[in-house]
């Protein structure tokens, strides 16, 4: 018998369409937003990568995009607490109007450490944008500037999300069931 990812989902949170839609209503209130400003999207690998190939080509005003990549998980699901910078950025910050966009607002330990080291840089402002945001799980005091939508405090993958680098191409979100991960 042929194995399905789609067999480990419990339930379908957000359609194919419905982060589309998500998707280019966030890109139109950012490029208002940065209209006549420096806009550098800085997209922290590798969940985010496939919001940020959407999202970049919703946004309608000229920017420039780099990627970072962080550490705070191993093959777990839970945050491991240390970030380590794996790959950083190749464009300095100064004089950019900088946007990090993630793919998930979890417990906010990673995305407050990279806010801090951002801001140390030098940019001319920064800002947050996650796809999905899920503050039960809240440990910073981490605030995005744009969500696309709130998710239950459950496993979730699809659409760059994974468990263990699985599921990234899963074109929409869904709950992951327990057993897959170990979970109740």
């Amino acid at each position: 018998m042929e194995y399905k990812m789609e067999n480990d989902i419990r339930e379908i949170l957000f359609t194919e369409e419905e982060i589309r839609q998500i998707v280019q209503d966030m890109g139109a209130k950012i490029s208002r937003d940065y209209e006549g400003k420096n806009l550098l999207m800085v997209s922290v690998l590798k969940g985010s990568v496939v919001f940020m190939a959407d999202l970049m080509r919703a946004v309608t005003v000229p920017c420039r995009i780099d990627f970072m990549s962080v550490s705070s998980y191993g093959s777990g699901v839970k945050t491991s607490g240390v970030v380590k910078i794996i790959k950083d950025l190749d464009i300095p910050l100064s004089g950019y109007d900088v946007l990090i966009v993630e793919d998930i607002l979890d417990s906010g330990m990673t995305l407050s450490y990279l806010l801090e080291i951002l801001k140390s840089r030098g940019p001319r402002s920064i800002r947050l944008c996650t796809l999905f945001d899920k503050p039960d799980r809240r440990k910073a005091d981490v605030t995005a500037d744009y969500t696309g939508a709130v998710v239950p405090d459950e496993f979730v993958v699809g659409y760059g999300l994974d468990y263990d680098e699985k599921y990234r191409n899963l074109p929409y979100l869904g709950i992951l069931k327990p057993e897959v991960y170990g979970g109740k």
